[in-house]
């Protein structure tokens, strides 16, 4: 989440007239993430989310979003559920981007996740794969291991500047992961950005899932690998295999991988490493002027994706036979 575009308060208030919540109490943009602009909405009918769809985000794969949030709800998995105006729809046009509210959601993000944190958002992961099991609509990952040698072409020329050497070390891991990419796992919707701060929390219960503008159809473990990145390194980048165990624990509780996905791990948690590598590295190079945003150091991604070529075997991330 982030602020990239200025809403004024005539359009806003043009914007919410389509809506039955009453009048507008406060509204105050969210500094956190790197994607959409969001705002935190209060009105007589309550606290609200407000997005504008920047970036990455294509209006075309808008239906796809809003309707997997409102599938996964009926499916009793907690996550933002998309307000509808008078109309029925629930998207529309603000400050020139498309833009939708979803309902609040209650609950905080850790900073720091503990082992049983890890072991509650692999479980939530699993029964968001089971959930998505029925979904109609179908969206392709637009950052998949096909996009991602396009991806790093925006960014090849001046990746030196970011680390000596980079524009080489990444070029050389995506011909390996070109290789390597299993193409016979399991498929399904996943969520694709399940950090920490799209987790929320209510003392030791998890509470929802948030922020899903990155959901699509791919392999499930895929999904599983980002998790590994996102929640099982410690600050100083060591891989915690307590996290990992937690974590993976947990998803097979509603959900055992296949043989075929507990071998493919370690090249699904390199793909993972890059996949966030280039796109932050992008970012990193390519802030817009005035955005309410600070980028991630890709550099923490470059440190874990060499970590995952170390590994022979899913074992090494925690997971028991």
């Amino acid at each position: 989440m982030a602020v990239y575009t200025d809403v004024t308060d005539e359009a806003l208030f043009a914007f919410l007239s389509a809506y039955d919540l009453g009048a507008v109490l406060s509204f105050k943009g969210i500094a956190e993430g790197v994607e959409n602009s969001n705002f935190l909405l209060h009105c007589e009918a309550g606290r609200f989310i407000l997005t504008l769809y920047e970036k990455r985000v294509r209006p075309n794969d808008l239906p796809f979003f809003i309707g997997l949030m409102e599938h996964l709800a009926a499916k009793k998995l907690s996550c933002p559920l998309p307000v509808k105006r008078r109309d029925g729809e629930a998207l529309g046009t603000l400050a020139g981007r498309p833009a939708a509210i979803v309902t609040f959601l209650d609950g905080v993000s850790v900073r720091k996740p503990e082992a049983r944190q890890c072991a509650e958002t692999g479980r939530a992961l699993a029964q968001l794969h089971l959930a998505g099991g029925d979904f109609g609509l179908f969206r392709r990952n637009a950052l998949s291991v096909a996009h991602w040698p396009e991806l790093f072409a925006a960014s090849r020329a001046r990746a030196d500047e970011v680390s000596p050497g980079l524009a080489q070390e990444i070029a050389a891991e995506l011909d390996s992961l070109e290789r390597l990419w299993p193409c016979d796992l399991p498929q399904g919707v996943i969520h694709a950005d399940l950090f920490p701060d799209n987790v929320f929390f209510i003392g030791p219960k998890l509470s929802g899932l948030i922020d899903f503008y990155f959901a699509c159809n791919d392999a499930l473990a895929y999904d599983l690998a980002i998790c590994l990145n996102a929640w099982c390194f410690e600050p100083d980048g060591s891989f915690n295999a307590t996290k990992g165990r937690a974590l993976l624990q947990g998803y097979q509780s509603l959900r055992p991988l296949e043989d075929v996905e507990r071998g493919a791990l370690p090249v699904l948690a390199r793909g993972a490493a890059m996949r966030f590598l280039l796109t932050r590295l992008y970012d990193w190079l390519n802030v817009p002027p005035g955005a309410l945003v600070k980028p991630k150091n890709p550099l923490e991604y470059l440190s874990k994706l060499r970590f995952h070529q170390t590994i022979d075997n899913a074992g090494e991330y925690g997971l028991i036979e």
